[in-house]
């Protein structure tokens, strides 16, 4: 259930730490549990390690891609990275495996390309593309959660359901919001020199990779400044709600982990084992 806005006169303030927009019924991935769609691919991905063939890999990359689609809500950059950046990669990945292979070992298959006295053999491309491909395949299964799981819901069900401990998650996930942070602070570093008009003139004032080097390094002691402090408000914030004063803390957010958690976990691992035992080459 999403939060109701907090009207301060006439400015309706939304509360940030409130759970994300209810998704429509169809985008199902933003319902389940985030464990759960660990659980789901994690054996398939695992499998995929061992795998060989160009077959196995390329069916987990249309089911990833198909569940995406159907049941993750995805913006156009995200539709960029997934059918234009990832294909991409995987045809340079898959040519710089292929050149990369010994060709004593593939001497046997038909040449491909030949200059001069250099061969490209076809076993030397299966080689190099079943390798983008599982790497792909990887990738495919973890976006699955990942574009559908936020941090803060990773931590909550992991304290929940896996009773790690709080201090722990917690600790970790303030850790990671750190990132985030630094880069708005170096925006406004950024901001802050080139209002003083910090590296336009002089020997360094130029576009040229000492320029760039130079003004990065007059970044670093304001940064680390801001650091310090965000650091110390994070460490004073924690400390007056008693942050590991008890072995428990009551959650304002559950995170549940429901009937269609395991319907989904159950569903993807039948698919994965019918497309193993159909694609896998079990006997070479």
């Amino acid at each position: 259930m999403t939060a109701a806005p907090a009207v301060t006169g006439s400015v309706a303030v939304v509360d940030p730490y409130a759970s994300d927009a209810t998704a429509s019924g169809i985008r199902f991935l933003h319902r389940l549990n985030p464990l759960s769609k660990v659980a789901a691919v994690l054996p398939a991905m695992i499998m995929l390690i061992f795998v060989r063939d160009l077959v196995t890999p390329l069916c987990f990359i249309v089911l990833s891609y198909a569940l995406i689609l159907v049941g993750a809500r995805i913006r156009t950059r995200t539709a960029v990275l997934l059918f234009l950046a990832v294909p991409l990669g995987m045809l340079a990945i898959g040519l710089g495996f292929s050149l990369w292979v010994d060709a004593a070992g593939v001497e046997h298959t038909a040449p491909f390309l030949q200059i001069g006295g250099w061969t490209l053999f076809t076993g030397a491309l299966q080689v190099g593309f079943a390798t983008a491909l599982r790497l792909a395949a990887i990738l495919a299964l973890a976006l699955i959660g990942g574009l559908t799981t936020t941090g803060p819901d990773l931590v909550r069900a992991s304290i929940q359901q896996l009773h790690v401990p709080y201090r722990i998650g917690y600790t970790a996930l303030a850790a990671y919001r750190f990132v985030p942070r630094f880069g708005y602070e170096l925006s406004v570093i950024r901001a802050a020199h080139r209002v003083r008009g910090h590296g336009t003139g002089g020997m360094w004032g130029g576009r040229g990779p000492f320029a760039r080097l130079a003004r990065g390094w007059g970044y670093i002691v304001p940064l680390l400044a801001g650091a310090i402090r965000h650091a110390e408000r994070v460490a004073l914030a924690m400390d007056a709600r008693a942050f590991g004063a008890h072995p428990t803390r009551t959650e304002r957010h559950l995170v549940p982990f429901r009937t269609r958690d395991i319907v989904f976990i159950a569903a993807f691992l039948a698919v994965s084992a019918a497309i193993l035992v159909i694609t896998f080459p079990w006997h070479p």
